[in-house]
């Protein structure tokens, strides 16, 4: 029988500090978005480590407030990429929250200032509480602030602020919000700063205003996506910054790639890659295996 590993599996299967390691191995050892009413289906595969990964999420936006349910849902098929042997479905919802803020934590790892004690998260949703536990893991983090629509969720984040006051004190900002406008402006960069751009997943999404973003070294996580659908398109769109304008992508930092001033401002645009999912789901097929404490 093929096991369904639900969320609560994934839970206590997998550590975030276990989804940086796994997320830093597949990249550097190394999807399509459809739209759907009120929200987008997105397909994204990909093989490491002799499996395959196949993703199907849905992402939709409203369905918090209006039906009680997360934004994003979906599950993950894992086989094994040398006989297609199906090994296990899994919930994605759980394992896209880690491996996004994995993905955040192994940028931020090799880019944020090695004093960095401040963050901003500006969306505090799932994905704001995963992005900052993630952070934490590789820098020393004393003091976070909350920017959100919904005043309860970012007070249960951090400090709540406004945009403008939390990115003046903060040494790295990760967006993970559901804007279709620029937040982040030229005004909030100051020097030093890392930034992880998390929200733009799909073409109709932005946070960062495109000459903010042509003022930064911009770090991708696939360049051909990052340029069709993440920040970066927009910059390209409006002609402040060509795909030759990127500094590298997470794999080249990985790789040796790295922060040379403490002046340099960094942008992380992570648009999402079924790498990520790949080595995070195996992580946790290979947990559920050797487990006798899972739901079954």
């Amino acid at each position: 029988m093929i096991p369904f590993i639900g969320r609560e599996d994934i839970v206590k299967l997998l550590t975030i500090d276990d989804c940086i390691a796994a997320v830093e191995r597949a990249f550097r050892d190394g999807g399509e978005a459809a739209s759907l009413g009120l929200g987008h289906f997105h397909v994204k595969a990909a093989i490491a480590g002799g499996r395959i990964a196949v993703k199907v999420n849905g992402n939709f936006p409203e369905n918090p407030a209006k039906h009680g349910l997360p934004t994003i849902q979906g599950v993950i098929v894992l086989a094994d990429a040398d006989k297609g042997t199906p090994l296990a479905i899994l919930d994605s919802i759980e394992i896209t929250a880690l491996r996004t803020a994995a993905a955040t934590a192994v940028a931020a790892k090799y880019l944020a200032r090695q004093d960095a004690k401040s963050v901003t998260i500006a969306g505090c949703g799932i994905q704001g509480h995963a992005q900052l536990a993630a952070i934490r893991r590789v820098r020393a983090i004393e003091r976070v602030f909350a920017v959100d629509v919904d005043h309860d969720k970012a007070a249960a984040l951090g400090e709540v602020r406004s945009l403008d006051d939390a990115a003046r004190e903060s040494d790295i900002i990760v967006t993970c919000t559901t804007s279709t406008a620029p937040i982040l402006r030229d005004g909030h960069l100051h020097p030093g700063l890392f930034i992880a751009a998390v929200g733009a997943d799909n073409p109709r999404k932005s946070e960062i205003d495109p000459a903010a973003l042509a003022r930064t070294n911009v770090v991708v996580d696939v360049l051909e996506q990052a340029a069709t659908m993440g920040d970066l398109h927009h910059a390209i769109d409006a002609g402040v910054m060509t795909r030759q304008d990127v500094f590298g992508s997470l794999a080249d930092v990985i790789r040796g790639r790295r922060r040379t001033t403490e002046d340099e401002i960094f942008v992380f645009d992570s648009t999402g890659t079924a790498l990520q999912d790949v080595a995070v789901a195996s992580l946790a097929y290979d947990r559920c295996r050797t487990s006798s404490q899972l739901v079954s």
